[in-house]
Order: C-alpha cells, then structure tokens, then sequence
C-alpha cells in the first residue's frame, strides 16, 4: 500500500493511493490480493491495487452499518448538503486529475471527462443536495383519527459502478443514497478503478464521517457478488450488463430481499424522418453510435432511416464518422481512443466479423487498426435486418446497424422490436409526430432532434430487460428510501363511572 504517481503524454500528472477505503482510511486487502491496472492505448501497466474480497466486504459493511447507526442516520439535512456540496466543490477543483484517471485506465478522453462527465457529477451532487430537507412524508385524513407517511433510510447501501463513465454515474448513486441519509459501499469497476482511488481522498478531505462512503477496488465475480448478497446490505444499485443484472437481483433474492435498481443493457434506435433537419440529425445519429466508442449503454446503434432520405443519409453518415481522430485519449486533438481492454476489443471484432460473414453491406471500417493499444474503428453496416445478430445484440462498440423504414407505424414497429427498452431518439420538425412517436416508442427515455441528453433533474432508466428503477432526478429518491405509515386513532371519551 502506498502513493501511486501517475503522468501522461499530455504533461498532467496526479496522485492516488493504493489501499482499499474502509472507514476513512486507505487499508490493504486482509488476504494481500491485487489488481493490476493496464492502460488500454498503450498496454503498459498503470498501478497495483488492493483488491477487495469477501472479507474486506464485510470489513466495509460493518464499518458502515456502525456509522449508520452511530448518528449519520440522524444527521440534519443541511449537514449532509454541506457534505455533498463540499464533495462537489472538491471534483470540481480535481477536475484535470479526474479526468486524467478516466482517460489512462478506461480509455475515455480527456476532453469528454473533463467536459461532460466531471461537471455531471458536480451538477448531480448539488442538485440533491438541494433536496435534503425536502424529503417529505404525507398527513391522511382516516375516519378514525389521522395517518401520516415518513419517508427513511433504508440504512447501509451498495453501488456497483461499470467502467465505461465510472465517475458521472457514480454520482447518480452517491447523491441520493448520501441525501437520503443511507450510508454507502462503493464498489469500483476493476478495469477502471483510478478515479474511486482520487474520489476516496476527496471524501474524507471533504469531511465526511468514518464508514459513510467506503470505496472497495475489486472483481466483480468476488467483491460486486459479496455485496449483492451480503445480509446487512439493504440496497444494491447496479449498472451493468443484463446479464450480469440477472445475477445481481438472484442473490439480492436469495439473501435479504434487499431492495435493487438495476440499469443495464440497451440497444437503443435512433428514427430520422425525412423532415427532420439534416444537419442535426446526423450530427446526434453519428455522435450517438460512436460516442465514448460506442461503449455506452444509451448508444443509439439502431439507425432507421425514412426511405425518401436514405441514400444520402448513408453517404454523409459514412463520411461523418470517418473524421474520427485515433490516438492517446489525453491528448486535445484526439477525437478517438481505445476501447476498454483486450476482451471487449475481441468480442466486439467478433460481431464485425459475424456480420461481414453474413453479407452484411459494410459501409466503413470493420478492420484493426494499426496501433498497438485496443482501438476499434467506427464501423457502419447498411440494410441492415431485424433478424441480424448486430441489429439484436448489444455490442457496446462502435458498431452501428442502418436500415430504412416507409412509414411512421413501421418506423414505431422496428424500434420496438427489441428486449431492450432504456433510450430511444426521434428526428422529425413535425410537433404532432414527435408526441405520438416518442409516446409509442417502449423506452424509459426517449430524446427529440437530440441524442441522450442527461440532467440531474430528469429520470434515467430503462424498461423491458434494460432493468428497472432510475437512476437522477426526485424519483430516483424512492430507491434510496424506505417508507412507513403511521396511524394515529381518536380515542373516544367515556363516562366516568
């Protein structure tokens, strides 16, 4: 255990420790067990960490059930709005290292961090932290007195965090599971852990009680399933592959029946009708499919093109995404890094592959590039059909699958046509028609003349197998809450004897 130093080609260079964060203090794993971190665009090994296994779990949870119910379950709004706005304030101030981290373990460029995802996590923190003291019950009139409803803690939280925007949804959890006065287990993706290490030292810079958030770097088969099944965790939030979902809820099941918000896969379409304005749509449609290398589970890979437009729209969509920049995410002038590892390079060649094999009509890409870090080009396939394994499965890689459609009912009926169902896009100037399509599209979000827009203020979250609960927003509260009703009865005079 000990400071890491980190530095990269863009001159920038940052700290983290090594150790898990367990009751406000960095620790090594009980058993001595490591991961080694690698940079995807160069392969070369970033840093050693301690990895969490079961025992440490329990050292976390422990440590978190005895501040729960130490004081922090009672804690006054404003002291936990001052934290979470201290904790802001503190990511903001960090926002070179944290993007830097992001950009050196999972490949996410630097600009993108800096730009989009480290102001998301301060905007979501202090948007619930604004909502502290208007977390509310409800006074009920009975007819035998009154009733009113309390809204708690649940009590030790856990947040699973998946490696493709760590830092921004781990926000989504950590404010309302903090607001709602839970206390919190965060478990880092293993692939992309940095961050959590820089987030630990905010934390506790920000002055927060031992055992309220606790940090475990660790594997998901080891540490992600402890926490999933552990009795004295209350709640789980996970984002995360559906298959991976499954497991979650199973042991949630299986042990406490503890409460679950699951945000998972996605194979989201995109619709562009032939009054939609060109110049938009196909700057969301290209931006959308091939942003953060497609590795997003909102991506927008399912094109529908209306038929009076779709020629052109292939021409200028093939030249729109073959402006991308490959290179060192830290670096300015790159438009394009690695994706995240060796094992999702391969798996998302695999269906490239599959699809040409098939006959697929390839637009661009579809071959390695000559680099040695894991990139994958943007690769477009056209005429695309709904039974074609690309157009069904979620890739997550920079894959998208073109088709047309004639009329709006075939457009709504190729969208659907899906066992995913968390986002969606409409591209049209007619009013009338952007209402009854987003309104009959099956999805948790659905977005007009833009793509996957996020604010803290607005749910997220899917339906269908792209799981259940949300994530940001005041509904996203209801998962990090538990409610209780309280019966007050007129107890009605009697006589004296």
């Amino acid at each position: 255990m000990g400071v890491i130093t980190l530095k990269a080609g863009n001159g920038l260079t940052t700290s983290v420790e090594s150790g898990l964060f367990i009751n406000n203090e960095f620790v090594e794993a009980t058993a001595g067990e490591t991961l080694d971190i690698e940079n995807p665009f160069n392969l070369e090994k970033l840093a050693t960490l301690s990895a969490a296994q079961e025992a440490d779990v329990d050292l976390a949870v422990n440590a978190a059930q005895d501040a729960f119910y130490g004081g922090w379950k009672t804690t006054l709004p404003p002291v936990r709005a001052k934290l979470l706005h201290r904790l802001a304030d503190l990511i903001e101030q960090h926002a070179d290292e944290l993007a830097l981290l992001e950009a050196l373990d999972a490949g996410i460029l630097f600009n993108d961090s800096k730009g989009l995802h480290v102001p998301n996590a301060v905007s979501t923190l202090r948007y619930f932290a604004g909502w502290t003291d208007k977390i509310d019950g409800k006074l009920l009139q009975i007819p035998e007195g009154t009733a009113y409803t309390l809204r708690e803690p649940i009590g030790v939280c856990a947040a699973i965090v998946p490696w493709n925007c760590p830092l921004m949804i781990n926000s989504w959890k950590l404010g309302p599971a903090i607001a709602a006065g839970n206390t919190l287990i965060i478990k880092t993706p293993e692939a992309a852990p940095l961050w959590g290490q820089k987030l630990a030292s905010l934390v506790k810079e920000a002055g927060f009680p031992a055992g309220v958030i606790n940090i475990l770097c660790g594997e998901g088969a080891i540490a992600g399933a402890a926490l999933s099944a552990h009795q004295k965790v209350k709640k789980v939030s996970f984002t995360g592959s559906t298959a991976v979902g499954r497991h979650v809820l199973l042991s949630a099941a299986k042990s406490n029946l503890k409460k679950v918000t699951l945000e998972l896969g996605g194979k989201g379409p995109s619709i562009v009708f032939s009054d939609a304005d060109w110049d938009n749509a196909l700057f969301w449609t290209s931006l959308g499919s091939t942003t953060n290398n497609g590795q997003i589970c909102a991506s927008g890979s399912r094109i529908y093109v209306q038929d009076t437009i779709y020629d052109k729209f292939l021409q200028a969509f093939t030249e729109q995404i073959n402006k991308a920049v490959h290179g060192d995410p830290v670096l300015q002038e790159t438009t394009k890094g690695p994706v995240i590892n060796a094992s999702q390079q391969k798996k998302i060649f695999s269906y490239i592959e599959g699809a040409k094999n098939d006959g697929t009509r390839l637009l661009h890409g579809g071959e390695k590039l000559d680099h040695k870090g894991y990139f994958v080009p943007n690769t477009a396939f056209a005429d695309v059909p709904e039974s074609a394994v690309i157009m069904r499965e979620e890739i997550f890689g920079p894959v998208p699958s073109i088709a047309k459609f004639s009329t709006e009912q075939e457009a709504i009926q190729k969208a659907n046509d899906t066992e995913y169902g968390l986002s969606a896009a409409v591209f049209t100037n007619n009013v009338n028609r952007a209402q009854r399509v987003s309104a009959a599209i099956e999805s948790g979000q659905v977005t007009i003349n833009c793509w996957g827009m996020l604010h803290a203020n607005t749910p997220f979250g899917g339906v269908k197998q792209s799981g259940f609960g949300r994530d940001l927003g005041e509904e996203s509260l209801d998962g990090w809450l538990n409610s209780k009703t309280v019966k007050y009865f007129n107890i009605p005079e009697t006589s004296k004897l």
